[in-house]
């Protein structure tokens, strides 16, 4: 792929991202139908063909491939449109980080898989990084930009970006009077191993964040590195051991330039307790095919750059391929795709199956998590597949449904939580965290990458989509029912729009993550697409 086409396709995925939200009203500007079929968006600059979207995944309307866009075409038309208190040159960076950042990976990439290639299928086992460096090749289903890390250079990328599958050591910071939660694991260093007398605590330090750190009042670094580790999909986690992960604050964005990496104090507790209640819904629901890793073990200095998070996996997936969602799709080193080290269609069967009746059971109980596909994982070995999943400080709970289904006991009772947008009493915003994330992000955008990649069918992965919610919901399920297998339209997000051209105070929404933008089409109501 010449470096035109790669710049033509990361423009008319923006391009498209921009439309499917009606950033600045772009709507207005789509032409009525010509005799044969097209649309034209009218933009500033220059008129650009649209197409009908087969399958219509989100949006009834879809740039032309063969319309060879440049970015600068679509700065123009931003330009021209925004109002003037959008963040345009922020845009437009985020758009040309992610575009060298593309070129970067596609020269980075052949000398990785052939590393990868060399390590034996039987050691790519446990929550190692093996696959999630693959799906770090995958772009982002919906966000156009996902390459991107604003901040970072390409060398800083090149030495700590999981794309590169890297090894680096750690650094540490003595930390004056944390706020400590957990047990630490056996493997964390003490204070001589990094070079220091004494510490009240010492924090992990991404080496990307050290400089920073330093300068933070009551953190010192430590004088050594200690312990190598390789980075995760999510980059700011990294692995430390076979079983044992740990997440630290990184400078920089991604996903939209007010998406930081850092680490909000509140998130830790928030993730920990909502963990105990997931724990308390599989105790009353333990048919569930549904692993959850331990999150209890943090520490924070009240700064977003001083904390950390040590996440510890179950032991059965010690010796089990566990594969990010975002994984599946990723060319495999040696041949094929991932998904295609197993049986395609009934893995892809078994996993919508354990992914709808685990988040159908959690509606049930007032809950709707953010688990996207960084966050949700098969663990695939001789057992039936289950999921694997981590991370959830983003969830948002219904208070009262769930107080009716699980009366709180000390420590899961979600009125403690800090963060009180992960509460409500809407059904409608649980149910719009459900679409988004579990349907669009997790069921459809991989029978859509599937069918892309000629591995399944779209009619075959649709109709399997809505069979396994369908049993999921059951006779009794009325109201998700409604607002997914007979809805006109469905939600999406405006993640472009929230994450980095206009702020907070005009969208009104309080967490730019669930913030939406026009309702598009109910593809799984479907049937003319092959």
């Amino acid at each position: 792929m010449t470096d035109d086409d790669i710049e033509g396709r990361l423009a008319a995925r923006v391009l498209d991202a921009l439309l499917r939200e009606n950033y600045a009203g772009l709507h207005r500007l789509i032409g009525h139908r010509t005799p044969i079929g097209h649309r034209t968006l009218d933009l500033p600059g220059r008129p650009v063909r649209l197409l009908d979207a087969r399958p219509a995944f989100l949006s009834e309307l879809v740039v032309d491939p063969a319309e060879n866009l440049k970015l600068s075409d679509v700065f123009t038309a931003v330009r021209a449109l925004a109002d003037p208190r959008d963040d345009v040159a922020a845009f437009e960076r985020e758009c040309l980080d992610a575009l060298a950042a593309v070129k970067l990976h596609g020269d980075a990439r052949p000398a990785v898989y052939r590393r990868l290639a060399r390590i034996p299928r039987e050691l790519r086992t446990g929550p190692g990084t093996f696959y999630e460096t693959l799906a770090a090749y995958n772009d982002h289903p919906v966000h156009p930009m996902g390459r991107s890390r604003a901040g970072l250079s390409m060398a800083d990328l090149s030495r700590y970006a999981p794309e590169f599958a890297p090894s680096f050591p750690l650094r540490w910071a003595a930390v004056r009077n944390p706020v400590l939660a957990g047990s630490l694991p056996g493997w964390w260093p003490a204070p001589a191993d990094v070079g220091l007398p004494s510490a009240d605590a010492l924090f992990p330090v991404h080496p990307l964040a050290a400089r920073h750190v330093n300068a933070l009042p009551g953190a010192a670094l430590a004088p050594d590195p200690y312990l190598q580790v390789t980075p995760t999909l999510s980059m700011r986690t990294v692995a430390a051991t076979p079983l044992g992960h740990v997440k630290m604050p990184l400078p920089t964005s991604t996903l939209g330039l007010r998406n930081r990496r850092t680490i909000m104090p509140g998130t830790l507790p928030d993730g920990a307790l909502v963990e105990r209640i997931l724990r308390r819904v599989l105790l009353h629901e333990s048919a569930l095919p549904v692993l959850l890793t331990d999150e209890q073990t943090y520490g924070h200095a009240q700064d977003p750059l001083l904390g950390y998070l040590v996440r510890r996996f179950p032991p059965e997936t010690a010796h089990a391929h566990i594969v990010p969602i975002a994984a599946l799709l990723a060319e495999a080193p040696d041949h094929g795709h991932v998904i295609e080290g197993w049986d395609v269609k009934p893995l892809f069967d078994a996993y919508l199956s354990a992914l709808f009746s685990w988040n159908v059971t959690l509606f049930r109980y007032g809950i709707a998590l953010e688990a996207h596909q960084q966050n949700v994982a098969l663990v695939l070995d001789d057992a039936p597949p289950r999921l694997l999943i981590k991370d959830n400080d983003g969830a948002l709970i219904n208070t009262s449904r769930l107080r009716d289904r699980l009366p709180p006991s000390p420590g899961t009772d979600p009125r403690d939580l800090v963060d009180r947008r992960m509460t409500t009493d809407d059904d409608e915003a649980l149910a719009r965290v459900f679409i988004t994330i579990t349907l669009h992000l997790c069921a459809a955008a991989p029978a859509l990458g599937l069918a892309e990649r000629g591995l399944l069918p779209w009619r075959t992965g649709r109709a399997m989509i809505r069979d396994r919610l369908a049993e999921a919901l059951g006779p009794d399920e009325a109201f998700l029912r409604s607002r997914t297998l007979d809805a006109d339209t469905l939600p999406g997000k405006a993640m472009v729009t929230a994450g980095t051209l206009v702020d907070k105070a005009r969208t009104g929404a309080a967490d730019i993550n669930k913030h939406y933008g026009p309702p598009g089409p109910n593809y799984l109501r479907d049937t003319t697409c092959p």
